[in-house]
């Protein structure tokens, strides 16, 4: 017999395990020698060192937990592999204090091509995040005969981990049904619509795998999709954003924008009565900025993770494309770093911004991840 599903956390348990919690204050980490997931992963390419290291400083700025995307293709070529480097970084993680949010799935394909295990491309001159790869792949989400295997993955996973302090919470999903790409000839542009629905069922899917596991640390998808700055709409109000925030059993999400916008986009979340995380956040050329946005997210006591740490082979410290820029109602900027904090020798690209997670993040609580 089949043993039935753990529900979703109500809003009182919800809430009850936030309590516990300090603060969440972190960065959406790879190390800056991978030019994506896959890279980081692989065993060829698996950076101990530089992990190491740049953990160090990000724990040294006053963070304590960090957010980061494992990839499907890792874990189908070399699944003994990956749980053993998954392991070794969530132990470093831990004796440096901070917490880690790993994300099983993942859309954002920007690179344009489809994930292949292996040496990865070097990064395309000037292109923010030009290598990119989607997990398991938009091509592969839409092939519904290989979603056993993705079961069999995110249920391995969750499971070897479901009873781990040093996991703070499962991030299923990163933007499903985001279909933004850079093209080879110039500029960004859209991958294949019918992507959407089936990226929808597959989050819903991930959702009933992981309840299956039930593991003790709380299942989250973010919303990320907002309206334009000079719209009235509402954000997160696409069929995905809604299915995500239903299922999700504390409310995460994404905002590239100025402070009266991150305020306005919390307060409609807010109303669902559970802990707000925002798990993607910090573009300075598009006014999203650690020194008036971190302290907002602080006295709120809304987790905040900012794009970047190193700049790196994701070259993520470049600008969005002018044509996602001027989506956002911004001019684009490019001498002024986009997203991430500190230079390859751990210098900060602003001391100011480290003055303010300092002051911040001075007296609160670290939290217990030592394995017990």
């Amino acid at each position: 017999m089949t043993a039935p599903h753990s529900p979703r956390w109500s809003a009182s348990q919800a809430n009850t395990w936030w309590q516990a919690q300090p603060w969440p204050i972190g960065c959406n980490f790879l190390p800056s020698t991978a030019v994506n997931f896959l890279e980081m992963w692989m065993a060829d390419s698996f950076d101990t060192e530089t992990i190491a290291r740049e953990l160090g400083w990000a724990a040294a700025l006053g963070m304590n937990s960090i957010r980061t995307n494992l990839h499907f293709l890792v874990w189908k070529q070399d699944r003994a592999g990956l749980l053993d480097r998954f392991d070794r970084l969530l132990q470093t993680a831990a004796d440096l204090g901070l917490s880690v949010m790993p994300v099983l799935f993942d859309d954002c394909g920007f690179g344009g091509a489809e994930p292949v295990h292996g040496p990865q491309p070097d990064p395309v001159p000037g292109i923010h995040n030009s290598r990119a790869v989607a997990s398991p792949g938009r091509a592969a989400v839409m092939q519904r005969d290989l979603w056993p295997e993705f079961r069999a993955y995110v249920q391995d996973v969750i499971r070897t981990h479901g009873d781990d302090p040093r996991i703070l919470a499962w991030d299923l999903y990163n933007e499903p049904g985001n279909r933004m790409m850079f093209k080879a000839s110039g500029g960004y542009g859209d991958y294949d619509p019918a992507l959407t629905p089936h990226s929808k069922a597959l989050m819903a899917q991930c959702f009933d795998w992981a309840r299956a596991v039930n593991p003790r640390q709380p299942l989250t998808v973010a919303a990320w999709r907002t309206p334009k700055p000079d719209a009235d709409a509402p954000a997160f109000d696409d069929p995905v954003d809604r299915q995500a925030l239903a299922l999700s059993d504390i409310i995460t999400f994404h905002a590239y924008c100025d402070l009266a916008h991150a305020r306005r986009y919390a307060a409609q979340l807010a109303q669902h009565g559970r802990p707000l995380l925002i798990t993607e956040w910090m573009a300075r050329t598009i006014d999203s900025r650690i020194h008036d946005q971190l302290p907002f997210y602080h006295d709120a006591k809304i987790g905040a993770y900012n794009w970047g740490l190193v700049k790196g082979r994701t070259q993520t410290h470049q600008p969005w494309p002018r044509e996602l820029e001027a989506s956002h109602g911004h001019v684009h900027a490019p001498d002024e770093w986009f997203h991430d904090l500190l230079w390859p020798d751990g210098r900060a690209y602003d001391p100011a911004e480290l003055d303010v997670i300092a002051r911040l993040t001075e007296n609160a609580p670290k939290p217990e991840t030592k394995r017990g």
